[in-house]
């Protein structure tokens, strides 16, 4: 249902909102030290109730444009084509990039633990080596199951690198990257730090303006990412239910942590994103294609979305 403007306003006019809000649903290695981000977001929130202080992108951006798994939409996920459309030609304020680890240990891009979706192959990542991933074909299996989007280039795409991916795109484009648990790829935020530091995105300038964002699903990974480098902004992803899951005092401890939360879109209303906004946090929800969920998401006061659609919601924010 969509929210009135007067609803709106009025929730950001009472003192403080019950913890029963955010229960009601409605989907340091590398780097220079820099205490900005936090500083400036931490401001931006003491004003209480009044959405002109509340925290804003560090882009700069109003509405800021997640491209779930690049041109996703568009073009087999996590492959270049992805990342070419929704960088070079949708205009897509973040790559977002999911990552795995090889047998041999480097980071490459996919969504899930296996291969078997998105390639000709079968079987673990982290079974395969680099050599042995970089045969599979991660292009056709996009062409067979979406044919009016089919295209010959996409036949033979092959599984980009952490490493590939930010030799060609540089600091040109943004970077919203998912780590996973850290029992499952050990060591892991160490290794995106070390990577993202060879490719100078942790110089304050780069993290200072948005240039890079860590985001998880683990808090285990969050923390020791925070850990290794404070500096580091921070997304705390919650799956479809979690928010109503998270006391007053768990909201706390996330914001001690991360800048910003990443909740399943359906789960939001206008009142729980204007807490959530109240306490600090940038608000990115996922994943949204739908035009209509994302004027009411806007409504709410949310910062941006993960969409496969990137045009559509740049359009959308584009509105007056």
């Amino acid at each position: 249902m969509k929210a009135s403007n007067k609803g709106i306003i009025s929730c950001l006019t009472v003192a403080s909102l019950s913890l029963a809000i955010i229960h009601t649903p409605v989907e340091a290695s590398g780097g220079e030290s820099s205490n900005t981000i936090t500083t400036n977001l931490t401001n931006a929130s003491k004003t209480q109730n009044n959405h002109t202080n509340w925290s804003r992108n560090l882009t700069g951006e109003r509405h800021t444009t997640i491209a779930h798994r690049g041109a996703s939409g568009y073009a087999p996920e996590h492959t270049f084509a992805a990342y070419d459309k929704s960088h070079n030609e949708l205009g897509a304020s973040y790559i977002e990039i999911d990552l795995q680890r090889t047998k041999d240990g480097h980071l490459v891009a996919m969504h899930d633990e296996t291969v078997d979706r998105t390639t000709n192959g079968s079987g673990r990542v982290e079974d395969y080596t680099l050599a042995e991933l970089k045969k599979l074909d991660a292009g056709s299996s996009f062409n067979e199951q979406n044919p009016q989007l089919a295209k010959d280039s996409y036949k033979g795409a092959t599984v980009p690198t952490l490493d590939e991916i930010l030799t060609r795109y540089g600091t040109d484009a943004n970077y919203y990257i998912e780590t996973k648990q850290p029992d499952v790829y050990p060591g892991m935020e160490q290794q995106l730090l070390d990577t993202l530091n060879r490719h100078n995105m942790l110089t304050s300038n780069s993290l200072e303006n948005g240039h890079v964002l860590v985001q998880s699903f683990s808090e285990a990974s969050l923390l020791k990412m925070h850990q290794l480098n404070s500096t580091v902004p921070l997304i705390r992803l919650l799956d479809k239910g979690e928010l109503a899951q998270q006391s007053e005092a768990d909201l706390q401890r996330i914001r001690s942590y991360a800048i910003g939360v990443g909740p399943e879109y359906s789960d939001l209303n206008a009142q729980n994103t204007a807490h959530l906004k109240d306490l600090g946090f940038l608000v990115h929800p996922f994943t949204v294609n739908e035009t209509a969920d994302m004027q009411r998401l806007n409504q709410y006061g949310v910062d941006g979305v993960f969409t496969n659609y990137a045009e559509q919601y740049k359009a959308i924010s584009a509105q007056k």
